[in-house]
């Protein structure tokens, strides 16, 4: 959600924004928003004359009965009686000016960074630099399924039967490594400064609305029936949520946390679930980093986020590149974010492994999230949030890089602590 400020001083510039975002539809938006904050506020004004209005006839009632005058008391009070009647309908007509307002603020597009490339769609994102050699070995890489399976490390077929499409048993030393990764991603963060946090898998309505666009909710979220409650996509919703309607002490920002979670997706609208693979998925687990901090803060936060994505995957022999997400892959409230892949020497290109986003205060303003500045004035945090590590696409990039030709795996040193000191895992059958 942007500020309504801002809508009212420069709507040319919001609606540009919604250009840049490939998003015409959403244009009128701005113009309606603005037609229900005049009404809004002449209605408030209004309200607030017959409220005071409602005081003094009040008084003049009292005096006037003290005074015999009762026939003019009786005018007095049908005056009141009508303001009544007027103040009621004011009242009803804010709340339903005040619904569709917030629909139409919740839709529009937060301002994106004048550094986003433009384009339409994530055909269009810009790689912007490479971290460690795409190496293409001389022997041939089987499908990540089949290397799996050669290590007796996964089972899809008794998933479909008992979950159905887009789930997976995983086994023996396959669910060893997936572990020793999460595991060791923790590690890595605790040791950057950040604090470990198990959250809650489930949050409110309002929360999910506080931290991701309607369109975004429909396509990913799952909901239980009866309840209002939704399973987590990403442990970055139970995380911010957390904050909300607090005014957090600014010597404490910012605060920077990691946090692990499973997390379960509809994957609405996706490219649809492999029918064997285990690249998209309905659930999975996740190593997730998440900063809340002043708006002076969050571009420094932001280049640190994605970073120590490179820097464990680097620390894991994985090649990767970091991608600038284009304005039309950018989801609403994200201010800027670009994706980390890694290196696949099977299909012989990058694929995403983790996000990086800085939302600005788009959260904050939704979930009421404030801090005071140094001369005691409430502002709105920022909000960041980045992948640290996602298991089991990290399990496709470590097996199709760590494959030799016998068909074994290495396993880095920094894993091996993880692992019970192994070096290499060896395939069950071949």
């Amino acid at each position: 959600m942007i500020d309504i400020n801002l809508i009212r001083t420069n709507p040319e510039l919001v609606k540009q924004n919604i250009r840049n975002k490939f998003q015409e539809h959403k244009l009128p938006l701005v113009d309606e928003v603005l037609a229900l904050d005049e009404k809004k506020r002449a209605l408030q004004t209004e309200g607030d004359s017959l409220r005071a209005a409602r005081n003094t006839l009040s008084k003049q009632i009292g005096g006037l009965m003290k005074e015999k005058k009762l026939a003019e008391a009786e005018a007095v009070k049908a005056q009141v009686a009508q303001n009544a009647v007027r103040l009621a309908e004011i009242d009803k007509e804010q709340t339903e000016i005040e619904a569709r307002f917030k629909v139409c603020m919740l839709s529009i597009p937060n301002i994106i960074s004048k550094d986003v490339p433009l384009g339409k769609d994530d055909s269009q994102n810009v790689e912007l630099q490479r971290f460690g050699e795409a190496v293409t070995p001389d022997f041939e890489i089987p499908y990540h399924v089949d290397i799996l399976e050669s290590f007796d490390g996964i089972d899809v077929e008794s998933a479909r039967r008992v979950s159905g499409q887009g789930f997976y048993y995983l086994t023996g030393d396959i669910a060893r490594l997936h572990s020793a990764v999460l595991t060791y991603a923790r590690d890595f963060m605790i040791d950057k400064g950040f604090t470990y946090v198990i959250p809650p898998y489930m949050i409110h309505g309002d929360v999910v609305s506080g931290v991701m666009s309607f369109e975004e909710m429909e396509g990913m979220m799952y909901k239980i029936e009866g309840e209002d409650l939704y399973l987590i996509g990403t442990s970055e919703h139970s995380m911010i949520g957390r904050f909300m309607g607090q005014t957090l002490d600014v010597n404490k920002l910012p605060l920077t946390l990691t946090s692990y979670s499973p997390c379960v997706r509809k994957e609405k609208g996706a490219h649809g679930i492999e029918e064997r693979g285990i690249y998209r998925i309905h659930q999975f687990e996740k190593q997730e980093m998440i900063v809340v901090c002043t708006p002076e803060q969050s571009e420094e936060w932001y280049e640190k986020l994605w970073q120590y994505t490179v820097e464990l995957f680097r620390s894991m022999d994985i090649p990767v590149r970091q991608l600038g997400c284009c304005s039309g892959d950018l989801a609403d409230m994200k201010y800027k974010s670009c994706d980390v892949e890694a290196w696949s020497p099977r299909q012989q290109k990058y694929f995403e492994v983790g996000s990086c986003s800085n939302l600005t205060d788009a959260q904050a303003r939704r979930l009421g999230i404030r801090y005071k500045d140094t001369d005691g004035k409430n502002k709105f945090v920022h909000t960041l949030n980045n992948t640290v590590v996602a298991p089991p696409r990290m399990l496709i990039a470590f097996v199709e890089n760590h494959l030799q030709a016998d068909g074994s795996l290495t396993i880095p040193e920094a894993l091996r602590p993880y692992m019970g000191g192994k070096s290499v895992i060896v395939p069950q059958k071949k």
